[in-house]
């Protein structure tokens, strides 16, 4: 088992406590089925929204997927002039068999702009 970390991120459709819970709630789900992992596999999670989300924390909606036990934390994304709005980034930090290149990273809705070379 090695510890890997995992990139993700979403962009939503407003700044509104239901938008961002589906959000974070739909990344998380798909982050984890693609990496085949289990709450149980989650070392941390650090969370990232840009300045215009202030309705809730991100962190708050993961919760709500069973990951009371897991350490996680929020913090602002920088604001640079022209970056996508609305978005949310996650690092997942885990124990997996994967390999680094076998790792899948997500990126959805607006986000899959952030990584073209990653986006599904």
């Amino acid at each position: 088992m090695s510890i890997r970390a995992i990139r993700g991120a979403t962009q939503v459709a407003a700044d509104t406590p239901d938008d961002l819970k589906r959000g974070v709630q739909e990344l998380i789900t798909e982050l984890m089925k693609a990496n085949n992992l289990q709450a149980s596999d989650l070392i941390s999670m650090l969370f990232t929204a840009t300045p215009d989300l202030v309705s809730d924390f991100p962190a708050a909606s993961a919760r709500g997927l069973g990951l009371e036990a897991v350490p996680l934390i929020c913090a602002v994304e920088i604001a640079v002039p022209g970056s996508l709005p609305r978005a949310i980034r996650v690092m997942v930090h885990c124990e997996t068999p994967l390999e680094q290149r076998e790792i899948s990273h997500i990126y959805l809705h607006g986000a899959k702009s952030l990584r073209k070379d990653l986006a599904q």
